[in-house]
């Protein structure tokens, strides 16, 4: 397997792109922590992955609060006894409206868990992998982080300082032989991207299929992107394969034309 012996944390975990990474791992070996705030969702995930005969702990988590990702880093090395491999999966689609009419509130809890908690979750992890000179952190930032996305400004502005996060930090850790890349998925398949595609028939009084035909129609493939497909790309970084892939960010989009 090409993960075995290493230890694994996966932000919102508990569904979505974040369940597959996480099942995707544990088949690979990897002993995985998943944290969230669905508890539920959470236990289901972990449940699952053990069943199926392989490591998993769930643990409830605010990511975009220091003292809970600190308690998250901790849980995990006494459960592990390290952390070879994060990734920052947690988000939130944020507000679908026009800037002139997004609160404060709604753009701060945008940033808050879409980019300020991949910033906490990675320096939490940093001071062990740099003292054990390896390590992978995978960002899933979006292919809104590299297109105008109108009524979404504050979740496309978190997905673009994403990329800004890895290529930075690519960079600072390198020397310790840590490898930090983004993976920047396309309209993907599931019960999120439906809420994404509801909420913004509803912005434009739209119908709901004329918006999934929209996204979908702007692929090459002429579909959505499969959450494991996503999975397979964590897996190809987070393995030796991935060792000499630093500071990108990698679309796996079913071609979206940009």
């Amino acid at each position: 397997m090409k993960l075995e012996s290493q230890a694994a944390i996966v932000t919102g975990g508990g569904h979505g792109i974040g369940k597959a990474i996480a099942i995707a791992l544990a088949r690979e070996g990897a002993a995985v922590l998943i944290c969230g705030r669905n508890e539920e969702k959470l236990s289901g995930t972990a449940r699952e992955i053990r069943e199926l005969g392989f490591r998993a702990t769930a643990l409830v988590c605010d990511v975009s609060r220091e003292s809970e990702v600190r308690h998250l880093v901790e849980t995990t090395v006494q459960e592990f006894g390290k952390v070879d491999l994060l990734v920052n999966n947690a988000g939130i689609v944020g507000p679908t409206k026009p800037v002139v009419n997004v609160t404060l509130a709604e753009w701060d809890e945008t940033m808050a868990v879409n980019l300020s908690s991949a910033f906490l979750c990675a320096r939490a992890v940093l001071p062990g992998m740099m003292e054990r000179r390896r390590g992978k952190i995978v960002n899933i930032s979006s292919v809104a982080g590299r297109m105008a996305y109108s009524f979404r400004a504050p979740y496309a502005v978190s997905k673009w300082g994403m990329i800004g996060l890895t290529r930075t930090l690519a960079q600072e850790v390198g020397p310790h032989n840590i490898q930090v890349n983004a993976i920047l998925p396309g309209p993907t398949a599931g019960e999120r991207m439906q809420r994404v595609i509801a909420s913004r028939a509803a912005e434009l009084a739209r119908s709901t299929t004329d918006v999934e035909e929209e996204y979908v129609s702007g692929t090459a493939l002429k579909r959505m992107v499969d959450p494991a497909h996503v999975a397979a790309t964590v897996v190809f970084l987070a393995s030796s394969e991935g060792d000499s892939i630093t500071g990108q960010s990698i679309e796996v989009t079913a071609g979206l034309a940009l």
